[in-house]
C-alpha cells in the first residue's frame, strides 16, 4: 500500500454474524453470509468490495457457498436447481454476482475446490469489468490451472499455515492472502518487494485493523464491515 492511502476494505462473505455479532444477526441487522443481501450490506456500510466463496455443482454451475454441505445437501452432488429450491435466501451463482457488482465493487472470489476453472474464467470474462476481480484459493493447483487458462487473470494465494506460506513466491499471483496471525512488518515488506499485494483476513478488532494498516497491508477482510469502514473513516 502506498503511504497515505488506506487499505482496501472488504466484507468477509459480505458480512458474518459470528462471535459478538450474533445478537445483531438475531435481530435481523446483518443478513446471512454469502448472499446478495450480505454483499449489499457491506457496500452500503462503505466497503470497497467483498470476499466470497465459490463451489461447483454436479451440473458444473458455480454457486456462492462456503461449506461443502448446504442445508443437508452435498453441493458437489446436487444440481443448481436443487440448491435453489433449498432457499430462502436464494443461493447466488457466480455469474449473477459478477454481473451485479463487478463494475462497482472489488470482488475477491475464493474457489474452494478444483475442477471447474474453465467456467470460472468464462464467468469473469463475461462480466462488466475485470480490474476489480481477484480469483483466490488455498489450492496452488487451482491457481496454476487458472493461470494456464488465462495469464491475465489476477490471482491470489490464501494461506493460514506458516509452512505453506512460503509458496506464494513460486505462484503466478498478484496478491498473497495470509491469515492475520502470519502477518508481520517484514512479511509485508518482502511481499511488496516482489510487486505483490498483501491482503489479510479475518480482522475483526479495531486495534488489529489499525496495526496492520500501519504496516502497509493492501487490504483487510472483516466479518464486520461497519466497524472496518468506521475505523478508517
Amino acid at each position: 500500500m502506498k503511504p497515505g492511502l488506506r487499505p482496501l476494505l472488504l466484507g468477509h462473505r459480505g458480512a458474518r454474524a459470528v462471535g459478538r455479532y450474533r445478537m445483531r444477526f438475531a435481530s435481523g441487522t446483518v443478513p446471512p453470509e454469502n448472499t446478495l443481501a450480505a454483499f449489499d450490506y457491506a457496500l452500503a456500510q462503505g466497503c470497497d468490495g467483498v470476499e466470497f466463496d465459490v463451489r461447483h455443482t454436479s451440473d458444473f454451475r458455480n454457486v456462492v457457498c462456503h461449506d461443502p454441505i448446504l442445508r443437508g445437501v452435498e453441493v458437489a452432488e446436487a444440481g443448481f436447481s436443487q440448491l435453489c429450491a433449498l432457499g430462502p435466501p436464494p443461493i447466488p451463482c457466480l455469474e449473477d454476482v459478477v454481473a451485479r457488482y463487478a463494475d462497482r465493487a472489488y470482488l475477491d472470489i475464493e474457489l474452494k475446490e478444483s475442477g471447474n476453472e474453465e467456467s470460472v474464467v468464462a464467468s469473469v470474462h463475461n462480466g462488466p469489468g475485470r480490474n476489480g476481480i481477484l480469483v483466490s484459493s488455498f489450492k496452488p493447483e487451482v491457481l496454476l490451472r487458472l493461470h494456464e487458462l488465462d495469464g491475465s487473470l489476477r490471482l491470489g494465494y490464501i494461506c493460514d499455515d506458516k509452512d505453506r506460506a512460503k509458496h506464494w513466491a513460486q505462484l503466478p499471483v498478484s496478491a498473497f492472502l495470509p491469515h492475520q496471525k502470519l502477518v508481520s512488518q517484514n512479511l509485508v515488506n518482502e511481499v511488496h518487494r516482489q510487486n505483490v499485494q498483501l491482503i489479510t483476513w479475518t480482522v475483526n478488532e479495531q486495534s488489529a485493523m489499525r496495526r496492520l494498516a500501519g504496516w502497509g497491508v493492501d487490504g483487510l477482510i472483516s466479518d464486520d464491515p461497519k466497524l472496518l469502514v468506521s475505523t478508517f473513516r
